[in-house]
């Protein structure tokens, strides 16, 4: 698989991964599927380690960018972001061809192809090789969403948010209660606690920063979307 090593945060559908390289990660980021979804793939330098973050489609793809070559790194965990299926479909596939452990909130856990090995709470952690990534818990796009956050020892911190946080707005809610618990957790357990430099990941589309998006906050809210 192609795959460009000067990261902007876009990466088309069908078309080659970017690579962003840390100090001790590399980020991998793919469009698959008819949705254009992204799946994240990270690599701790130092163990050659892997997590995947949403096995949402095209798993052949998903095995392109993991590599075939002796030294690919070694894929333990996938995790899920949501319940919803675009953002699952390869999970069986990918999760099973590397014997990986799957990673859910249990309240997204049940309409999953795969069982949870590891259910996950907010605040809770999940590693790859030696790096560690913070269970930040969503409620709202769907009663499991999470997001994860990995801060950067050598640089800021990077979010990956599914579907909860978009540039240009909170994911998709499908009533006044679900939005307003959602725009809350994203503006108390995102925006208050992170720096402005924080870099997110989204479940589709392009990338962004938190210092970017935070002053469109107030018309978030206002519009209810």
């Amino acid at each position: 698989m192609d795959v460009v090593e000067e990261y902007t945060g876009h990466v088309e559908q069908g078309g080659p991964a970017a690579r962003r390289t840390l100090a001790a990660l590399t980020i991998s980021k793919l469009s698959v599927g008819p949705m254009d979804n992204n799946t994240y793939l990270l690599v701790c330098r130092n163990t050659n380690e892997a997590l995947l973050i949403d096995a949402a489609n095209e798993p052949e793809r998903i095995s392109d960018l993991i590599g075939h070559d002796n030294d690919r790194p070694t894929l333990r965990t996938v995790v899920t972001t949501h319940q919803h299926g675009d953002h699952w479909q390869a999970l069986g596939a990918v999760a099973g061809a590397n014997g990986a452990n799957t990673v859910a909130h249990p309240a997204d856990a049940e309409p999953l192809p795969v069982p949870p090995d590891q259910l996950v709470e907010h605040g809770d952690t999940v590693t790859v090789g030696d790096c560690t990534l913070e269970v930040i818990h969503l409620r709202g796009h769907t009663p499991g969403s999470i997001a994860l956050v990995y801060r950067d020892p050598a640089g800021h911190p990077h979010l990956f948010t599914g579907d909860s946080l978009f540039p240009g707005g909170v994911g998709k809610t499908w009533s006044q209660e679900d939005f307003d618990s959602l725009i809350a957790d994203v503006e108390t357990r995102l925006f208050d606690t992170l720096p402005e430099d924080t870099w997110f990941y989204p479940g589709h589309g392009d990338d962004s920063t938190l210092g970017t998006e935070r002053p469109k906050l107030a018309e978030w809210r206002e519009r209810g979307w």
